[in-house]
């Protein structure tokens, strides 16, 4: 334990201005843009800082020392990298001839891992909308994720993984690790760039088809971003059930849309018909997350998949978050609403005797859904954490 923290203390030192805002665990992103623009996200609002760099070249000698001690590299033919600091930060850097201005740095600090509690007295979501999550995850149903950048889908994902079993074997996909599950029989693995040659790359697609060969009881992909949408489809439709993911959406059925281009890349011979019936039956639930206006996230929808003979993706919808009226003092107002609809999942638990959902009663009161809550950090949204 010493010793990787004073490899993390080694690295502080290298981010040379950057060390104070690495420092402040309140701070959840720093983006450079200039040498002399330096932002920060707290309380998923955007502040300038007072941080600057002596020149274009100390930012970029900043940059190589970062990525060089992560076994990275950029550079005029490599001119972006995405690396990972050893606190779990996740580091993204541009530099000339693509960043126009001079070398771009981001920087994605995650918190210490959250619990479900947390989330509902932050108003992300209500009890009940944990409590039917949890079952969801214990039901073994497939659940996907979606929201935009920094909305905390990695968060959520990090707190309904922990409903998971010890006795179950999990193996994660990433794209860069973020993930925090909290178990002990968890099998990581991790997608790798071309070396300097171009050669050598390894996609999620490929430790998608790898996982199915590790006897897992679950798969979980930090994100679904391109033609691995397929085999991550066909996973949870053939003995998979259980798994988790997120992608980037706008809501529910814009996730849906977004499966099938996705699937249309890896196989563009696939009927769209046959896409819409390999959905509808392997995605069981849809959890939508937003930031709103005021830098608060909430779960503004949560929707149930419904198979049908024709294979059409019907969604239906569980909860939903409705805003009341515009921002009153800077905080945007509203309620978390239940429909009428009952999950068909929570259905077949009862009839098994099978019920076992979120402990709500271990959970603090709620935080009003108008609360200025926060997720402590977007996505995830998880330290040494998405």
């Amino acid at each position: 334990m010493k010793k990787a923290t004073s490899f993390v203390g080694v690295f502080l030192v290298l981010l040379g201005p950057l060390e104070p805002l690495m420092e402040d665990p309140t701070i959840s992103d720093i983006l450079v843009t200039t040498p002399d623009r330096v932002y920060i996200e707290r309380n998923g609002r955007l502040l300038k800082t007072p941080v600057r760099f002596k020149d274009n070249a100390h930012l970029q000698r900043i940059i190589q020392k970062i990525v060089a001690r992560v076994g990275r590299r950029v550079d005029e033919s490599s001119p972006m990298v995405d690396a990972r600091l050893p606190d779990g930060s996740r580091v993204n850097a541009v530099i000339a001839p693509i960043a126009v201005d001079g070398p771009l740095l981001s920087i994605r600090r995650f918190p210490a891992p959250l619990a479900a509690k947390d989330l509902v007295r932050s108003g992300t979501l209500n009890p009940e909308m944990m409590e039917l999550l949890a079952a969801a995850v214990r039901a073994k149903r497939n659940i996907l994720i979606t929201g935009g950048t920094g909305t905390g889908k990695t968060t959520l994902l990090n707190v309904l993984s922990a409903f998971i079993a010890e006795d179950e074997r999990i193996v994660t996909i990433e794209d860069t690790a973020e993930l925090q599950l909290r178990q002990d029989h968890v099998a990581r693995m991790e997608t790798r760039p071309p070396n300097i040659e171009g050669s050598g790359a390894i996609k999620q697609r490929q430790l998608l088809m790898n996982a199915l060969r590790m006897r897992p009881d679950r798969i979980v992909v930090g994100e679904v971003r391109g033609e691995e949408a397929l085999d991550m489809l066909q996973a949870m439709n053939t003995g998979n059930d259980g798994s988790l993911a997120t992608i980037h959406a706008n809501n529910c059925r814009d996730a849906v849309r977004r499966l099938e281009l996705m699937v249309s890349f890896a196989n563009p011979n696939i009927p769209l018909a046959a896409i819409r019936q390999q959905i509808s039956a392997s995605v069981h639930l849809y959890v939508h997350i937003a930031r709103l206006r005021d830098g608060s996230r909430r779960v503004t929808q949560i929707a149930e998949s419904l198979e049908r003979e024709d294979g059409d993706v019907v969604l239906r919808d569980l909860f939903l978050f409705e805003k009341k009226g515009g921002p009153q003092r800077g905080v945007v107002r509203g309620t978390f609403r239940a429909t009428e609809a009952t999950p068909a999942f929570l259905e077949r638990l009862r009839e098994e005797d099978d019920w076992s959902g979120y402990e709500s009663e271990q959970c603090p009161e709620q935080a009003p859904a108008v609360d200025d809550g926060q997720l402590p950090d977007p996505e995830p949204e998880e330290q040494a954490s998405r």
